[in-house]
């Protein structure tokens, strides 16, 4: 299945594009695409995940619903799917 990864702020920084597209076998989770992640960019190592799972104030979406709302890192993906995935923001 083909799924659209968009990143932001420091992310794309750490991926070097905005957008990126993938193949993933049906049944991946969230957690499983955000562990390749990881493993792929060494920007992101440790950015993501934090004792299995998401990391405090990272925020992941599904196709526009947070990932937290739905079943967290278990959340399983779908063909053509977009997931957004934002670093914390600190701003005043």
């Amino acid at each position: 299945m083909n799924v659209e990864l968009r990143f932001f702020a420091t992310f794309r920084q750490a991926v070097g594009q905005k957008v990126v597209e993938r193949e993933y076998p049906e049944g991946t989770t969230i957690g499983e695409a955000l562990y390749d992640l990881e493993a792929e960019y060494e920007g992101l190592a440790g950015q993501l995940i934090e004792d299995g799972d998401l990391r405090p104030h990272i925020n992941v979406l599904k196709s526009g619903r947070e990932a937290l709302h739905l079943d967290g890192m278990e959340t399983e993906l779908e063909d053509g799917d977009r997931l957004s995935i934002f670093p914390p923001v600190a701003g005043g």
